[in-house]
Parts: structure tokens; C-alpha cells; sequence
């Protein structure tokens, strides 16, 4: 068995165990759940091993998170520190920025729809373009490489030829770093002699040769195709795994009732994947909230309004204009989004007993 298909089949006992146990009632205790933290002689015993780094993760993690908040009510700039005023003067500030709307501008020949969206690029606050940019980023990004990696599994579950070596090939973008996807696409958009211009041009499709990281309307799109690239890959493990756990008798039965093979998929199959859709979601836009590597590596600290998020503004704004405070804010906002990408799929484990 390769190792491919061991991750497969853990997924896939995890999915078998995990529905097993959903439907099984709760212990109870007078209509209260029982089976919550034992304090007794074993949570005694194991005491001087889990609190030391219990306590290092509270001082280095919770601690910096609460630190972080703290400086975002200050008016911290500059290398002198400052702890005051407590207020939420920063969080204002952000969401007036990214609400204003620009001023006017020499675009008046175009279309209004047009005319308003360049000149937001030309003239609206950065706030905007990074907060607008991280949100599109963690919606068409999650959805793109969900579907992606749903084809690949319903491609690979058809039992092809030289199978393993396919998902093989699917899954190795997933284990390089941030850092070397971003060199590696780097070089394929280069305008001049990148493998992607270069073969638009030689099938005659010259007009699509564009700079997809020097012009501002196509450096999201890039950012988009190249993290669908390497992350389809976990979306088709997901999914796999899901396939392999519906009984056959099931795909057997739509056919013999007539169904074709995508109203077999969208009707009966698809909608038994719901569980592992969401769990793949909550990775994937976790993945997407943390690519300030990949855009770091690519445009630097200053991407501009076409491809500039949240995390990389955070860091522009507190360490390379030393405007902490305000730094502290947007990351504070960044780890908010972050909460409500993951609250809601721990708040429905919860309901499900799973947690």
C-alpha cells in the first residue's frame, strides 16, 4: 500500500468513524452530558507533564494574541511605545477607509460601473482593495479548489491506469512551502519567457499573453490559479476518501433506475459529501488567510491595491512604518476572520458529539 492510499484509508476510517459515532446517543447524567474533564488521580499524575507546556502555550500564544489586542486600542506609533488612549480609535479608522467611497476622477468616458471600479484602483483607500482582496481570495480560492479537487477524485475513482502515480503527482504540490510555490510561479508568469505566455503564444492565443503579475486587474487571478494548484490536490484526497466510504449497491441502484452519470453525481453522490466539503473548506480558507508568503515572495511588502490582503498590509503597516498600533488592529481583524472561518465548523462537531 502506498502512501497515498494510507492517507486515503485513514481519511476514509475517520469519515466511517465519525458518522458511526454521530448518531450514537450521548452519555447523560440527569439530561447533562457527562464525559467532560476528569480531575481525578490520572489528571493528578499527569499534571507535571502537560502544564509546562500548557503554560508556554498560554504565554507565547494567548498571551500574544491578548498583547496584540491591547496595543490595538493604544495610538502606538513610532519606535516610542505608547499605551494610550484605550480605545478603538484604530478599528475606526480601518472600516471608515474601507467603507469610503473615492473621489472623482478623469474617468468619466467609461461606463459608470467602469469608472467607479478604476477609480477605486487609482484612488481608493488601500483599506478597501486589502480587505475586499483577502475576502475574494477566501471565497474563490476555497470554492475553485473544491471543485477541482472533486473532479480530480471522481476521475481517479474510476480505477484508471498508473492510478497511484496520478495521485501521487496531484497531491506533491501540497507539501512544498508557500516560499517555493511562489518561485516556482514566479517563473511561469514571467511575461517575457514564462511557460505560460510562451504556450498562449505558440497555440496563437496571443491576446491572453499578459503580465500577470505587473498588471494590477490579473495579479489576484494569479495568486488565485496558483494556490488552486497546489492545494487541489488535499481537496481530492478529501473527497477520495469520501467516494471510497459510499457503498457501491448505491451508484449501482442509479444506474439501474436510468440516472446518467452527473445527474448519478449531483443528485446521489455529491450531496453525501457534505461533511467532507465542509471540513475541506475550513482547511482551505484557514490555507487562504495564511498566504502572506506566497504574496510576499512575489510582490514584496507592497503588492498594491490588485493583489494586497490583509496580512500583508499588517505587516507593512507595523513594520515597515512602524505605525504599530494600527498593524495591531488589522491583525487583530485578520484573527477575527480567522474565527469565523473555524467557529462554525467547531460550534457543528459540537452538536454532532464529536467534540
Amino acid at each position: 500500500m502506498s502512501a497515498i492510499d494510507r492517507i486515503v484509508d485513514r481519511v476514509r476510517r475517520y469519515r466511517s468513524d465519525e458518522e458511526s459515532t454521530s448518531d450514537a446517543p450521548l452519555a447523560t447524567d440527569g439530561g447533562h452530558r457527562t464525559g467532560g474533564l476528569d480531575l481525578g488521580p490520572e489528571f493528578v499524575q499527569a499534571l507535571p507533564f502537560w502544564l509546562p507546556a500548557g503554560l508556554l502555550v498560554a504565554l507565547f500564544v494567548y498571551g500574544a494574541i491578548g498583547w496584540n489586542f491591547l496595543v490595538s486600542l493604544t495610538d502606538w506609533s513610532g519606535l516610542q511605545a505608547s499605551y494610550w488612549p484605550l480605545d478603538f480609535g484604530m478599528y475606526t479608522r480601518f472600516f471608515e477607509r474601507v467603507f469610503a467611497q473615492s473621489g472623482d476622477h478623469a474617468l468619466s468616458w467609461l461606463p459608470a460601473p467602469l469608472a467607479d471600479l478604476f477609480g477605486r484602483l487609482l484612488t481608493g483607500p488601500i483599506e478597501y482593495w486589502s480587505f475586499r482582496n483577502t475576502i475574494v481570495l477566501l471565497i474563490v480560492f476555497t470554492v475553485l479548489t473544491l471543485i477541482v479537487g472533486l473532479l480530480l477524485a471522481i476521475l481517479i475513482d474510476q480505477q484508471i491506469r498508473f492510478e497511484n502515480t496520478f495521485r501521487t503527482i496531484y497531491l506533491l504540490p501540497m507539501s512544498l512551502s508557500f516560499v517555493v510555490t511562489a518561485v516556482f510561479w514566479q517563473w511561469m508568469y514571467n511575461p517575457r519567457y514564462g511557460i505560460i505566455n510562451s504556450a498562449l503564444e505558440t497555440v496563437g492565443l496571443d491576446f491572453f499573453a499578459v503580465d500577470w503579475i505587473g498588471a494590477a486587474q490579473f495579479k489576484l487571478l494569479a495568486v488565485i490559479i496558483a494556490l488552486t494548484w497546489q492545494f487541489s490536490g488535499y481537496g481530492m484526497v478529501v473527497y477520495l476518501a469520501g467516494l471510497r466510504a459510499i457503498p457501491n449497491d448505491q451508484f449501482e441502484a442509479a444506474r439501474v433506475d436510468g440516472a446518467g452519470t452527473i445527474k448519478m453525481y449531483l443528485r446521489v453522490i455529491i450531496p453525501q459529501l457534505r461533511a467532507a466539503t465542509l471540513s475541506a473548506a475550513v482547511v482551505l480558507m484557514v490555507f487562504a488567510l495564511k498566504a502572506f508568503d506566497f504574496l510576499y515572495v512575489i510582490f514584496g511588502s507592497r503588492p498594491g491595491p490588485g493583489a494586497d490582503i490583509l496580512s500583508v498590509m499588517m505587516y507593512r503597516t507595523a513594520f515597515d512604518t512602524s505605525q504599530f498600533a494600527y498593524g495591531a488592529a488589522i491583525a487583530t481583524i485578520l484573527f477575527v476572520l480567522a474565527l469565523g472561518v473555524i467557529m462554525p465548523y467547531l460550534y457543528i462537531q459540537y452538536q454532532r458529539g464529536d467534540l
